[in-house]
């Protein structure tokens, strides 16, 4: 049995996610690489702005690949985009919907090894709760062995 063709909207965000993780295969996650991430690939950059408009345009239009399963209802949802498999340099890709009208926490969780994170808000007043504080739309990227509730 063959796999179902892949969204042409996943496949845009794969490549792109290609070309950055190359960029930052070599780099530690940590506040120096979110200011470095912020700084050069920020919202109004073409990197953040083509794969937050791939991001939004999954979720509005509910293509399936985009925080797609429900983990505490429909509030919270995320999706495996991809594994950590060669094609995404041995990165792992998940979305992940968090819709907080009231204040909400979503899954305690830590990064053994660190993480990189593109903020897209879906509402220009939505903030995450970031390892620095209250962010909207941009880059976190949490060091190796931080732990946090989103």
């Amino acid at each position: 049995m063959s796999a179902p063709p892949m969204h042409p909207n996943l496949r845009k965000l794969l490549d792109t996610a290609q070309r950055f993780f190359m960029e930052v295969e070599d780099l530690t996650p940590g506040k120096e690489l979110e200011a470095r991430l912020n700084n050069n690939h920020g919202p109004g950059t073409p990197l953040h702005d083509d794969m937050a408009a791939l991001v939004r345009r999954g979720v509005k239009n509910n293509e399936g690949w985009v925080a797609a399963d429900e983990i505490d209802g429909p509030n919270y949802r995320l999706s495996k985009i991809s594994p950590p498999c060669a094609e995404t340099r041995f990165f792992s890709i998940t979305a992940v919907f968090m819709d907080s009208q009231d204040v909400y926490r979503g899954r305690y969780h830590l990064h053994p090894y660190g993480e990189i994170n593109c903020v897209v808000p879906l509402d220009e007043s939505a903030e995450l709760m970031g390892m620095s504080g209250w962010q909207g739309a941009g880059w976190t990227s949490p060091a190796a062995g931080t732990h946090h509730y989103p």
